[in-house]
């Protein structure tokens, strides 16, 4: 008797995803100015989008973007290591490397790449790899590739890092440590200053996802920031084009060697078509605002600490705030009273996030009003009342 088929699968596992209030469906979203997105002829205010700086809809980057597709195309026509490598590719490189402060960087088609690619391409199963529980699912998918030990470790704590690092570092040959800078589903930073520590003790390497970080904390130049002067070692920062700076890509930054062997081992970048001109441009407009505009880095982070204090909540670390409601029916039922009401606040649940962690995840950018901010607040306010 011939086994069950694929097509009954896919039956059964939509079914199940249904009967959990997991089934999602992709909207049409038309982006305007002042966080304006039009969905079947309404207009909402939207608290949704990464787009932190707004730079998406500034008219520097859209011109930029505009001008790289006349010159050059509107797509690259090939992999990078054939000719896909267009000269824009080179000079926003070496931006991002003088931004961080790092020797070399690479960019990739996405974050997710770059993590993917990473993590693959750096370990194999004579290695170890600890991974913050919250991490994106990037980073471990990208650590089931290299059929390497993966442990997590709970959420921010060095303790659990350190218990597990002593247990199980010296059973292999290498060691990586993955954790992000602003874990993008609580808006909050971890302790890298003692992640360092841990992994200059055990002789690991410190990979940083910093895509939620880069441009909207500290000095703009990520999470790292935040800390002591060289009390932060990071071996490999993990960044996005699609955030803060408003346009599309990811990058690796880091030494000159680890570059290198990136281009030369990294799949997710030998086998994937360079990006379109257009994104490389709009990319290296936005760098050129954030490095010359301060006070547009400290919009968002103010207009989310002034969203917490008119709903009693503590001062948040990041644009990001969480409002967890625990039960997945309540929080999407919360989502979509406040749809009504012409606000787009996403109900995040599993298996994005834990199971009874469902929550409003709410994010602030540099465009948002404090008219807007106080609307949704009041709402907020009396859909949890």
């Amino acid at each position: 008797m011939l086994k069950e088929n694929y097509h009954n699968f896919i039956k059964f596992k939509l079914k199940e995803i249904s009967n959990k209030n997991q089934f999602r469906r992709i909207e049409s979203s038309a982006r305007n100015k002042k966080n304006r997105i039009i969905r079947n002829c309404k207009t909402y205010i939207s608290f949704s989008c990464n787009d932190y700086l707004s730079l998406s809809q500034n008219p520097k980057v859209i011109k930029a973007s505009v001008n790289a597709c006349k010159k050059y195309g509107a797509g690259s026509g090939a992999s990078r290591l054939i000719t896909g490598n267009n000269p824009l590719y080179f000079k926003l490189e070496e931006m991002l490397s003088k931004f961080k402060k790092v020797e070399a960087s690479c960019v990739f088609g996405s974050g997710y790449l770059a993590n993917l690619g990473i993590i693959s391409a750096l370990s194999n199963k004579n290695d170890l790899i600890l991974i913050d529980e919250l991490s994106h699912s990037s980073t471990f998918m990208g650590a089931r590739l290299t059929y390497s030990k993966v442990i997590k470790y709970k959420h921010n704590n060095v303790d659990d890092l350190h218990l597990k690092l002593k247990k199980h570092r010296e059973k292999f040959k290498k060691c990586i440590i993955v954790t992000e800078g602003v874990f993008s589903m609580d808006g909050d930073i971890p302790p890298l200053n003692k992640i360092t520590e841990l992994k200059e003790q055990f002789n690991a390497f410190l990979i940083l996802d910093d895509a939620h970080g880069l441009g909207v904390v500290g000095d703009g130049t990520g999470s790292s920031s935040l800390f002591e002067k060289n009390s932060v070692k990071i071996d490999a920062y993990i960044g996005t084009l699609s955030k803060s700076l408003g346009s599309y890509g990811g990058f690796v930054s880091g030494k000159k060697n680890l570059i290198n062997f990136l281009v030369n081992r990294c799949r997710t970048q030998i086998y994937t078509t360079g990006l379109p001109p257009a994104s490389l441009a709009a990319s290296i407009e936005a760098l050129k605002i954030i490095k010359s505009n301060n006070n547009l880095l400290k919009k968002p982070l103010k207009m989310a600490e002034f969203f917490c204090k008119l709903i009693g909540k503590n001062k948040p670390l990041s644009p990001i705030v969480p409002l967890i409601i625990k039960e997945e029916k309540k929080t999407i039922k919360i989502s979509k009273s406040l749809m009504k009401e012409g606000f787009i606040v996403s109900a995040i649940r599993p298996p994005t996030v834990p199971e009874n962690s469902s929550r409003l995840r709410i994010a602030f950018n540099a465009s948002h009003t404090r008219v807007q901010v106080e609307a949704l607040a009041k709402k907020i306010n009396q859909l949890l009342r």
